[in-house]
């Protein structure tokens, strides 16, 4: 078995990985499953769909069986495991063929599928499943690599297929997945068989690819075959029919990135605003240079109305992007203007897409989803996609980039067609795909919120960031300790996926390295929810000890940190117009007077009254500003290194390792605190059932009776 070499997809099958399972061939559909998923070429997360037959032992009568495994119903193929696989009785699916009453009829078909079922521990059977079923193969590749899809979307596609293959790659026009088009494909494959033409894949018009094997190795060759010629001949004839995108075709000179962030992280916030008029949308920028070209092209204005072709597309990014009518350089200083300028564009958006959905709704079609766009184009700057989460948004945007690649190869060699608007909408609000959202699971408390949680990198910030991120939001861990805020990154990721996660090196008191955080925040998720000011540092020493720089130091991380987050999170929460939370990790200090304690003490004291007067400041933007009052969290505590623990046990006469005790005794509970006990009580103002409460404070100290407020 030779190494292939391919230029335009990645070769990665290896030998002694597949030898280890020899004999294996559901283990061996897994392997080139994760294999074909890993190349973006091929196809996009959670698109296409693999499958084998083989024989297995009936659990019921102990005869042999054939079996077929395919991806089932949602999956991923490059991180699909067996239990991401749908097994059936080959014969009975099969069989179905016999009770078929028609298209109008088909998407009864589907529960017809659970009769099917080899593995009762199996994935939900796809709507694809017959579409594997019908064909006669044992080893079978559905993608939707963007170089096939650029033929199947071109004008002339079917002749360009022929002449491309000779013949050996079939041509099965545009049609809704499903059971009839299983049988096409088999009508297909027959047709082409009683004329002496053995097929090596089919070509689903404006849809995918086809392909398959004897063999899980020779599916995946065959398949990257076929795509690697499609792609030759690509880039072979760009040019020649004339100018797409690049080059002579570009009506743009792309600005320095540095200039496209700064613009983009600006408007982010806002477009934020527009897109979450319905529900609470979470943002995703994206200035790839395939994306670059396509918006800064003299087609952008014919093709972006049109919309995709390949319904996985068409699925995630709807029906058309909002292309903006902003200059490059647009000067942004002024929001409200700003907003103005751009509130008319979105309101055609949303009557053009109810426009839509009344032209094309059928009696049965669920109700009008949100009219919000999707992707949002900036010329010269990038793309923006919104969804209900930040891995939405990220996947919108990879497959509207597959979108723009098929775009590109279908007008180079040919024209570019999308689908019928009518079709478009019955994949869209497809009573089965609605099914499948009305199976998803109840969004957690915190979803499509994003949160900011200073000096995160240990103790309370951690433990707040961890919360909120649990709770279902999105997290910007800061600190200024860089390595260990990389640590804590790498944590989270791992715990709650990389798309929920961001992290930047912040300094509280350096009002560049709060507007950097911030821009960083709005790139990330499109803007900010939730600020809590935790960042903190004890000095805790006699009056006549304290220098001038301790004092400074407390009040510069403590009080003017806390004011220059809060400044600059008002101007994003202002700029997205739905309000939001400020939250300020104080202390039981700001109440109680103590030995030794003064600077701390003072300070702690400032934060709290601020909290107050930005509670009444900025009430009439649904700005929320809270408190919560701590005392004595040990636990992972950055405040505790550095002496303060020394010197507090100094101030009450105890060893440092009594600490944790004595403050317990002196509290009514007699409790320890902990920094999950402050992240818990973070998330009582947050999550939505204290969001008629703002200005208060919630002391979590065990029960200070000095430390009451009232």
């Amino acid at each position: 078995m030779a190494t292939q070499t391919f230029r335009h997809v990645s070769y990665l099958w290896d030998e002694t990985r597949a030898a280890e399972l020899a004999g294996d061939e559901v283990g061996l559909l897994v392997y080139r499953s994760n294999l074909l998923g890993a190349d973006l070429r091929l196809t996009n997360y959670g698109g296409g769909n693999t499958s084998c037959k083989a024989w297995a032992k009936d659990p019921l009568t102990g005869q042999a069986v054939e079996v077929m495994w395919v991806k089932g119903s949602g999956g991923d193929l490059g991180t699909m495991k067996r239990n991401g696989l749908a097994a059936l009785y080959l014969e009975r699916l099969r069989s179905l063929k016999n009770v078929y009453r028609g298209l109008e009829h088909e998407d009864e078909m589907v529960e017809l599928f659970n009769h099917c079922i080899f593995d009762l521990n199996s994935k939900a059977p796809s709507i694809d499943t017959p579409l594997h079923g019908f064909l006669p193969f044992k080893h079978i590749d559905h993608l939707h690599p963007d170089a096939a899809i650029a033929i199947a979307a071109a004008k002339d596609g079917a002749s360009i297929t022929r002449e491309l293959f000779g013949g050996a790659v079939g041509w099965v026009g545009w049609q809704r997945p499903g059971f009839d088009l299983g049988l096409k494909l088999l009508a297909c494959l027959e047709e082409n068989a009683a004329k002496g033409i053995a097929l090596r894949g089919i070509m689903l018009g404006s849809h995918g690819l086809f392909t398959w094997g004897d063999s899980a190795y020779g599916s995946y060759v065959n398949t990257l075959e076929v795509v690697e010629t499609c792609a030759e001949f690509l880039e072979k004839n760009e040019g020649k029919r004339r100018a797409v995108f690049g080059g002579a075709n570009a009506r743009l000179v792309k600005p320095p990135e540095s200039a496209r962030r700064q613009k983009a992280a600006a408007l982010a916030p806002v477009l934020r605003g527009f897109c979450s008029s319905q529900n609470r949308m979470v943002g995703h920028f994206s200035d790839d240079e395939k994306v670059l070209q396509f918006i800064n092209s003299n087609d952008l204005e014919k093709l972006a109305p049109m919309g995709t072709s390949c319904p996985d597309h068409f699925l995630r990014t709807k029906i058309a992007p909002l292309v903006l009518d902003l200059k490059p350089d647009e000067d942004l200083t002024d929001v409200p203007k700003i907003r103005e300028h751009l509130l008319p564009a979105f309101d055609t958006y949303r009557k053009m897409y109810a426009e839509y959905y009344a032209a094309c709704k059928h009696p049965n079609s669920p109700p009008m989803r949100d009219p919000n766009p999707v992707v949002i184009l900036w010329p010269g700057v990038g793309m923006f996609t919104f969804a209900r989460d930040k891995q939405t948004a990220r996947v919108a945007a990879e497959f509207y980039t597959n979108a723009i690649n098929v775009m590109r190869g279908a007008e180079a060699v040919s024209e570019y067609t999308s689908l019928p608007r009518q079709e478009a909408f019955n994949i869209e609000y497809w009573l089965l795909e609605e099914a499948k959202l009305q199976r998803m699971p109840k969004p957690k408390p915190l979803s499509g919120r994003v949160a900011l949680v200073t000096g995160s990198s240990g103790g309370i910030g951690k433990a707040i960031a961890q919360k909120f991120a649990e709770e279902g939001a999105c997290v910007v861990l800061n600190d200024v300790n860089e390595a260990r805020l990389a640590e804590v990154r790498e944590e989270f990721r791992n715990t709650f996926g990389k798309d929920n996660v961001a992290a930047v090196s912040l300094d509280v008191a350096d009002s560049q390295s709060v507007a950097s955080a911030f821009q960083a925040a709005c790139l990330a998720f499109g803007g900010v929810d939730i600020v809590v000011n935790n960042a903190g540092i004890s000095i805790s020493k006699p009056l006549t000890e304290h220098t001038e720089a301790d004092w400074d130091r407390q009040f510069d991380i403590l009080v003017k940190g806390q004011f220059l987050v809060s400044q600059k999170g008002v101007e994003v929460m202002r700029q997205q117009g739905f309000g939001g939370d400020i939250i300020n990790i104080v202390s039981k200090n700001a109440l109680v007077a103590g030995p030794n304690n003064a600077a701390y003490g003072s300070a702690k004291a400032a934060q709290l009254h601020l909290t107050r007067l930005l509670a009444a400041e900025l009430g009439p933007d649904k700005i929320r500003v809270n408190a919560v009052n701590p005392d004595a969290v040990i636990a992972g505590s950055n405040i505790w290194a550095g002496g303060w623990a020394e010197g507090r046990a100094k101030a009450y006469g105890v060893t440092v390792e009594d600490l944790p005790a004595f403050y317990a005794k002196r509290t009514l509970l007699g409790e320890i605190i902990l920094p999950e006990d402050i992240a818990n009580a973070c998330f009582a103002f947050a999550g939505g059932l204290l969001k008629k409460s703002t200005g208060n404070v919630l002391n979590v100290d065990g029960g200070v009776a000095t430390a009451f407020v009232r």
